[in-house]
């Protein structure tokens, strides 16, 4: 799929795959200098399906979702942290860090694959590896 984002000049912010059966949805993350349209959304998404119809990865039915990431955009990769320093974030662990499954602070630095956040002013650092989901939170 990054391939295919990239190639049409987006770029390819991540994937993922939510509910099972019937109710499944991939979305997939698409951004751009300018700021993302419908009409990116719609090019990208018939291109994408197209690929998918052809190499049939997922099994069973689910629907396909492109869209911008938003104001709470959603953090992927080790990178993605790097560049949002300093911003507040929201990150669900696959296991718990003192008793905590949700941490909701702001993201300090990141050394190696760790993540270093102030959460209830108290520095967490948290590996990369344990992290389930992460966005950012919009602050008006």
């Amino acid at each position: 799929m990054a391939a295919i984002v990239t190639a049409l000049g987006y770029e390819f912010v991540g994937s993922e795959l939510a509910g099972q059966g019937r109710g499944s949805v991939l979305r997939v993350y698409i951004d751009k200098d300018q700021g993302v349209t419908v009409d990116d959304c719609s090019k990208v998404s018939r291109q994408i399906s197209a690929m998918l119809d052809v190499e049939d990865p997922i099994q069973g039915q689910y629907s396909l979702e492109v869209s911008s990431p938003g104001l709470d955009r959603p953090l992927f990769e080790i990178s993605h942290f790097q560049k949002y320093i300093g911003q507040k974030v929201k990150i669900r662990l696959l296991a718990p860090i003192d008793t905590r499954r949700n941490l909701v602070g702001i993201l300090t630095r990141v050394e190696g694959m760790n993540i270093h956040l102030i959460v209830d002013a108290v520095e967490v650092v948290v590996p990369f590896s344990e992290i389930d989901k992460a966005k950012l939170i919009a602050e008006f």
